[in-house]
C-alpha cells in the first residue's frame, strides 16, 4: 500500500464515510452538502479524487453494487480508523485562513459603503439559518456538531458585527493611502 499524504479534505472523506457505515462518493459529496459545507467546503471532483486516494492507500475499501448503475460503495478500512481517530486525537494547532471575498474587497479599495450594506443582510441570513438550524435540531445534535454550528453562529454574529463596524466608520477619516 503507497504512502500517501493525508490532508484535511482526504479526513473529511473519511469522516464521513465512518459517520455513514458505507457510502459511495456521491454519499459523500451529499453528506457534506448538507453537513459541514457551511464551515468547510468541498469540491466535488475532490470528493471523488479523494477517495480513489483513499482506496489506493488502503484506508477504505470498496464493494460494487450489482445491478442498476453498478454504484460503488466505500467504507472504512481498519488502517482509515487509525488514521481518523489519530487526526481526530491530535491538538495541533493550524491557522485559519478567512478567505472572506469581501475583506479581499475592502483591501483593494473597493467602497465600504457600497459593500456593508450587502455583506450585513447576507450574513444576517446565514445567521438566521444557523440560528434556526439550532432551535430546530440542536437537540439531536453530538456535542461536536453541536459545537461546530455555535462556531458558525459565532462567526456569522462577528461578521454582521464586523460590517456595522465598517458602515458606521466616519466616511471623513480617509483611506491613509499614498
Amino acid at each position: 500500500m503507497p504512502d500517501v499524504r493525508l490532508t484535511t479534505p482526504s479526513f473529511l472523506v473519511l469522516g464521513i464515510i465512518d459517520k455513514l457505515g458505507e457510502a459511495s462518493p456521491y454519499d459523500v459529496k451529499i453528506e457534506a452538502a448538507r453537513t459541514v459545507a457551511p464551515f468547510w467546503s468541498v469540491p466535488h471532483a475532490q470528493v471523488y479524487a479523494q477517495c480513489d486516494r483513499l482506496l489506493q492507500a488502503g484506508l477504505l475499501a470498496e464493494v460494487r453494487r450489482e445491478g442498476g448503475r453498478n454504484r460503488r460503495l466505500m467504507r472504512v478500512t481498519e488502517q482509515g480508523a487509525r488514521a481518523l481517530r489519530g487526526w481526530l486525537d491530535d491538538p495541533a494547532f493550524v491557522p485559519v485562513e478567512a478567505r472572506e471575498r469581501g475583506i479581499l474587497k475592502l483591501w483593494f479599495g473597493a467602497s465600504p459603503g457600497t459593500h456593508a450594506p450587502v455583506q450585513i443582510t447576507e450574513h444576517t441570513r446565514t445567521l438566521d439559518a444557523y440560528e434556526s438550524l439550532a432551535a430546530s435540531v440542536g437537540e439531536l445534535l453530538t456535542r461536536g456538531q453541536r459545537e461546530a454550528l455555535e462556531f458558525g453562529i459565532r462567526y456569522e454574529r462577528m461578521m454582521v458585527d464586523f460590517w456595522h463596524w465598517v458602515a458606521d466608520r466616519d466616511p471623513e477619516q480617509g483611506d491613509n493611502s499614498a
